[in-house]
């Protein structure tokens, strides 16, 4: 039987189109607020078609020293060409890309994970270290 944790993938962003890209600062300052920028595609363009897309990006934070990470954000990319009239007929698209912001007087771990329909869950992480 298959595990959800051995589904996720991932890899260098740089080279692969699935891997959600964490954009955020290495340290920062105990309690006050912290740009996260997510997106997946950043290096090499991921398609936004009917056919081909990012679904969702998901971000958590694991402080130091605890057992589970918070759940931050889940950004749902819901328009990709699809109309009435068929697939990729609309000149609606979104883009998987969102900024969130977050607060903590912890260092940690920022973790991200995406979907997309046809390759699957892609995963990412990144360190947070304060001053």
């Amino acid at each position: 039987m298959a595990e959800l944790k051995d589904l996720f993938q991932s890899a260098d962003w740089a080279k692969e189109k699935h891997v959600p890209v964490i954009d955020a600062p290495q340290k920062a300052k105990k309690s006050e607020p912290i740009e996260i920028k997510l997106c997946v595609g950043r290096q090499i363009p991921h398609p936004n078609t009917t056919e081909h897309h990012i679904r969702w990006i998901e971000a958590y934070f694991l402080p130091e020293g605890e057992k589970f990470p918070y759940q931050l954000a889940r950004i749902e990319f819901n328009a990709h060409g699809e109309s009435v009239q068929g697939p990729n007929t609309s000149t609606v698209f979104t883009q998987s890309e969102a900024v969130i912001n977050l607060k903590t007087d912890k260092p940690g771990v920022i973790l991200a994970s995406s979907y997309c329909n046809i390759h699957g869950i892609w995963q990412s992480s990144r360190n947070l270290e304060l001053e």
